[in-house]
Protein backbone atom coordinates (compact mmCIF):
# COMPACT_ATOMS: atom_id res chain seq x y z
CA UNK A 1 0.00 0.00 0.00
CA UNK A 2 1.23 2.85 -1.48
CA UNK A 3 2.26 6.01 1.65
CA UNK A 4 -0.25 8.16 -0.24
CA UNK A 5 -3.03 5.27 0.25
CA UNK A 6 -2.24 5.10 3.90
CA UNK A 7 -2.72 8.91 4.35
CA UNK A 8 -6.15 9.12 2.63
CA UNK A 9 -7.68 5.89 4.96
CA UNK A 10 -6.18 7.92 8.25
CA UNK A 11 -7.66 10.88 7.10
CA UNK A 12 -11.10 9.28 6.39
CA UNK A 13 -10.94 7.33 9.85
CA UNK A 14 -10.31 10.48 12.05
CA UNK A 15 -13.30 12.15 10.21
CA UNK A 16 -15.54 9.94 10.36
CA UNK A 17 -14.68 9.20 14.47
CA UNK A 18 -15.25 13.21 14.60
CA UNK A 19 -18.54 12.78 12.76
CA UNK A 20 -19.93 9.74 15.14
CA UNK A 21 -18.67 11.79 18.41
CA UNK A 22 -20.17 14.63 17.17
CA UNK A 23 -23.53 12.74 16.40
CA UNK A 24 -23.23 11.36 19.97
CA UNK A 25 -22.84 14.95 21.41
CA UNK A 26 -26.49 16.27 23.10
CA UNK A 27 -27.13 20.16 21.29
CA UNK A 28 -28.11 22.55 23.82
CA UNK A 29 -32.37 22.61 23.83
CA UNK A 30 -34.14 25.30 21.79
CA UNK A 31 -37.33 26.54 22.23
CA UNK A 32 -39.50 27.79 19.42
CA UNK A 33 -41.47 31.42 20.34
CA UNK A 34 -41.78 34.84 18.66
CA UNK A 35 -41.48 38.67 19.24
CA UNK A 36 -44.04 40.70 20.61
CA UNK A 37 -44.43 44.11 21.81
CA UNK A 38 -47.04 45.82 24.18
CA UNK A 39 -48.24 48.89 22.12
CA UNK A 40 -49.19 52.51 23.31
CA UNK A 41 -52.28 53.26 21.54
CA UNK A 42 -53.19 56.96 21.08
CA UNK A 43 -56.75 57.83 20.77
CA UNK A 44 -58.70 60.89 20.93
CA UNK A 45 -61.69 61.01 23.80
CA UNK A 46 -64.72 61.98 21.85
CA UNK A 47 -65.09 61.08 17.74
CA UNK A 48 -64.58 63.16 15.44
CA UNK A 49 -62.67 63.40 11.80
CA UNK A 50 -58.94 63.40 11.23
CA UNK A 51 -57.69 66.59 9.92
CA UNK A 52 -53.92 66.12 10.09
CA UNK A 53 -51.61 63.72 10.67
CA UNK A 54 -48.11 64.37 11.38
CA UNK A 55 -46.34 61.06 11.06
CA UNK A 56 -46.00 58.15 9.43
CA UNK A 57 -45.80 54.38 10.01
CA UNK A 58 -42.21 53.79 11.13
CA UNK A 59 -41.38 57.19 12.36
CA UNK A 60 -39.35 57.46 15.47
CA UNK A 61 -41.57 60.32 17.42
CA UNK A 62 -40.53 61.86 21.03
CA UNK A 63 -42.49 62.57 23.83
CA UNK A 64 -44.87 65.29 23.62
CA UNK A 65 -44.33 65.31 19.80
CA UNK A 66 -47.57 66.07 18.11
CA UNK A 67 -49.07 63.18 15.89
CA UNK A 68 -52.67 64.23 14.55
CA UNK A 69 -55.49 66.53 14.79
CA UNK A 70 -59.51 66.03 15.06
CA UNK A 71 -62.20 68.79 13.64
CA UNK A 72 -62.77 70.98 17.30
CA UNK A 73 -65.54 72.98 15.55
CA UNK A 74 -68.15 71.02 18.29
CA UNK A 75 -65.60 71.53 21.10
CA UNK A 76 -64.33 75.52 19.85
CA UNK A 77 -68.07 76.26 20.02
CA UNK A 78 -68.84 74.81 23.67
CA UNK A 79 -65.79 76.66 24.87
CA UNK A 80 -66.84 79.82 23.21
CA UNK A 81 -70.21 79.81 25.17
CA UNK A 82 -68.84 78.77 28.62
CA UNK A 83 -66.24 81.42 28.12
CA UNK A 84 -69.33 84.43 27.76
CA UNK A 85 -71.13 82.34 30.73
CA UNK A 86 -68.46 82.74 32.64
CA UNK A 87 -68.33 86.33 31.79
CA UNK A 88 -71.22 87.60 32.79
CA UNK A 89 -71.13 85.22 35.82
CA UNK A 90 -68.18 87.18 37.00
CA UNK A 91 -70.22 90.73 36.24
CA UNK A 92 -72.83 89.29 38.28
CA UNK A 93 -70.40 88.39 41.33
CA UNK A 94 -68.81 91.65 41.12
CA UNK A 95 -72.49 93.39 41.23
CA UNK A 96 -73.22 91.33 44.01
CA UNK A 97 -70.16 91.58 45.90
CA UNK A 98 -70.38 95.63 45.21
CA UNK A 99 -73.66 95.91 46.71
CA UNK A 100 -73.19 93.97 49.58
CA UNK A 101 -70.43 96.22 50.53
CA UNK A 102 -72.77 99.18 50.69
CA UNK A 103 -75.02 97.15 52.69
CA UNK A 104 -77.94 97.27 49.55
CA UNK A 105 -77.14 93.65 48.77
CA UNK A 106 -77.95 90.48 50.91
CA UNK A 107 -75.20 87.90 51.74
CA UNK A 108 -77.73 85.42 50.18
CA UNK A 109 -76.80 86.53 46.72
CA UNK A 110 -73.40 87.39 47.48
CA UNK A 111 -73.08 83.41 48.16
CA UNK A 112 -75.42 82.66 45.02
CA UNK A 113 -72.61 84.78 42.55
CA UNK A 114 -70.10 82.91 43.97
CA UNK A 115 -71.52 79.79 43.45
CA UNK A 116 -72.56 80.59 39.72
CA UNK A 117 -69.21 81.64 38.83
CA UNK A 118 -67.38 78.77 40.24
CA UNK A 119 -69.56 76.79 38.30
CA UNK A 120 -68.78 78.79 35.21
CA UNK A 121 -65.45 78.73 35.82
CA UNK A 122 -65.56 74.41 36.22
CA UNK A 123 -67.05 74.51 32.66
CA UNK A 124 -64.44 76.34 31.35
CA UNK A 125 -61.29 74.18 32.18
CA UNK A 126 -63.13 70.76 31.39
CA UNK A 127 -63.92 72.46 27.76
CA UNK A 128 -60.59 73.91 27.49
CA UNK A 129 -59.30 70.63 28.41
CA UNK A 130 -61.73 69.10 25.40
CA UNK A 131 -60.63 71.68 23.56
CA UNK A 132 -56.73 70.64 23.58
CA UNK A 133 -57.75 66.81 23.58
CA UNK A 134 -58.48 67.33 19.64
CA UNK A 135 -54.55 67.19 19.25
CA UNK A 136 -52.19 63.73 19.91
CA UNK A 137 -49.41 63.90 21.48
CA UNK A 138 -46.65 61.04 21.90
CA UNK A 139 -47.25 60.04 25.58
CA UNK A 140 -43.77 57.98 25.42
CA UNK A 141 -40.75 57.72 22.84
CA UNK A 142 -40.75 55.29 20.12
CA UNK A 143 -42.02 54.23 17.18
CA UNK A 144 -44.95 54.60 15.05
CA UNK A 145 -46.43 50.91 14.46
CA UNK A 146 -49.53 50.97 12.81
CA UNK A 147 -52.07 53.83 11.73
CA UNK A 148 -54.95 52.90 12.14
CA UNK A 149 -57.40 56.14 11.22
CA UNK A 150 -55.91 58.60 7.85
CA UNK A 151 -56.74 62.33 7.05
CA UNK A 152 -60.79 62.83 6.38
CA UNK A 153 -61.65 59.67 8.20
CA UNK A 154 -63.97 59.76 11.23
CA UNK A 155 -62.70 57.98 14.29
CA UNK A 156 -65.00 56.62 17.00
CA UNK A 157 -64.39 57.99 21.16
CA UNK A 158 -61.70 56.10 22.43
CA UNK A 159 -60.85 54.38 19.35
CA UNK A 160 -56.73 54.51 18.62
CA UNK A 161 -55.44 56.54 16.13
CA UNK A 162 -52.44 54.84 16.21
CA UNK A 163 -50.15 52.67 17.86
CA UNK A 164 -46.36 53.75 19.40
CA UNK A 165 -43.66 50.73 19.69
CA UNK A 166 -41.77 51.74 23.08
CA UNK A 167 -38.32 49.64 22.53
CA UNK A 168 -38.65 48.65 26.10
CA UNK A 169 -41.66 46.98 25.17
CA UNK A 170 -40.80 44.69 22.93
CA UNK A 171 -40.62 41.06 24.28
CA UNK A 172 -39.96 37.24 23.52
CA UNK A 173 -42.46 34.78 23.92
CA UNK A 174 -41.27 31.10 24.20
CA UNK A 175 -42.85 27.85 25.70
CA UNK A 176 -40.95 25.33 28.10
CA UNK A 177 -42.12 21.83 28.56
CA UNK A 178 -42.79 20.52 32.55
CA UNK A 179 -39.44 18.96 32.72
CA UNK A 180 -37.13 21.78 31.64
CA UNK A 181 -39.14 24.66 33.97
CA UNK A 182 -36.68 24.21 36.45
CA UNK A 183 -34.06 24.93 34.44
CA UNK A 184 -34.92 28.92 34.07
CA UNK A 185 -35.68 31.47 36.32
CA UNK A 186 -36.41 35.07 36.61
CA UNK A 187 -33.88 37.37 35.92
CA UNK A 188 -32.06 34.76 33.46
CA UNK A 189 -29.99 35.70 30.24
CA UNK A 190 -31.38 33.37 27.29
CA UNK A 191 -29.64 33.29 23.38
CA UNK A 192 -31.66 34.53 21.12
CA UNK A 193 -31.01 33.18 17.44
CA UNK A 194 -32.84 33.91 14.11
CA UNK A 195 -32.83 33.90 10.53
CA UNK A 196 -30.09 36.46 9.24
CA UNK A 197 -29.77 38.03 12.58
CA UNK A 198 -26.82 38.80 14.51
CA UNK A 199 -24.79 36.03 16.31
CA UNK A 200 -24.79 37.78 19.68
CA UNK A 201 -28.33 38.38 20.40
CA UNK A 202 -29.77 37.97 24.56
CA UNK A 203 -32.65 38.50 26.38
CA UNK A 204 -33.31 38.36 30.13
CA UNK A 205 -36.55 36.38 31.30
CA UNK A 206 -39.01 38.38 33.51
CA UNK A 207 -41.80 36.44 33.70
CA UNK A 208 -42.26 32.69 34.03
CA UNK A 209 -45.91 31.23 34.26
CA UNK A 210 -46.94 29.62 37.03
CA UNK A 211 -50.15 27.93 35.59
CA UNK A 212 -49.49 25.27 32.35
CA UNK A 213 -51.38 25.97 28.47
CA UNK A 214 -53.09 23.55 27.10
CA UNK A 215 -53.92 21.43 30.52
CA UNK A 216 -54.62 18.11 29.65
CA UNK A 217 -57.46 15.86 32.07
CA UNK A 218 -57.56 16.33 35.97
CA UNK A 219 -55.27 12.45 36.60
CA UNK A 220 -52.05 13.45 34.51
CA UNK A 221 -49.68 10.08 33.59
CA UNK A 222 -46.30 10.29 33.21
CA UNK A 223 -46.23 11.00 29.67
CA UNK A 224 -49.09 13.64 29.71
CA UNK A 225 -46.79 15.56 32.55
CA UNK A 226 -44.57 15.78 29.77
CA UNK A 227 -47.23 17.78 27.28
CA UNK A 228 -47.30 20.54 30.08
CA UNK A 229 -46.06 23.87 28.70
CA UNK A 230 -45.40 26.84 30.43
CA UNK A 231 -45.37 30.14 29.02
CA UNK A 232 -41.97 32.07 29.23
CA UNK A 233 -41.46 36.10 28.45
CA UNK A 234 -37.92 37.60 28.24
CA UNK A 235 -36.81 41.34 26.99
CA UNK A 236 -34.57 41.65 24.33
CA UNK A 237 -31.08 43.05 25.19
CA UNK A 238 -30.87 44.82 21.98
CA UNK A 239 -34.93 45.43 20.65
CA UNK A 240 -34.00 47.33 17.50
CA UNK A 241 -32.38 44.25 16.09
CA UNK A 242 -35.55 41.93 16.22
CA UNK A 243 -39.37 42.42 14.78
CA UNK A 244 -42.74 42.24 16.19
CA UNK A 245 -43.85 38.77 14.74
CA UNK A 246 -40.58 37.49 14.21
CA UNK A 247 -40.38 33.94 14.83
CA UNK A 248 -37.11 32.96 16.67
CA UNK A 249 -35.49 30.38 18.90
CA UNK A 250 -34.23 30.30 22.34
CA UNK A 251 -31.25 28.33 23.43
CA UNK A 252 -30.06 28.22 27.32
CA UNK A 253 -27.01 28.96 28.26
CA UNK A 254 -24.31 25.82 28.26
CA UNK A 255 -23.97 26.70 32.28
CA UNK A 256 -27.68 25.76 32.58
CA UNK A 257 -28.21 22.09 31.23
Amino acid sequence: MTPLRVIVRVGAALALAILVAGCGQKSPPGYQGWVEADMIFVSPDESGRVTKLNVREGDAVEVGAQLYSVDDDLQQADHNQNEATLANAQQTYDRAASLKKTGAGTQATLDSAVSALRVAEARVITSRTRLSRRKGFAPVAGTIQQIYFREGEMTPAQRPVLSIMPPGNMKIRFFVSEPDLPKLRIGQDVRITCDNCAPDLTAKIYFIATQAEYTPPVIYSLEERNKLVFLIQARPDKPDSLRVGQPITVQLDAATH
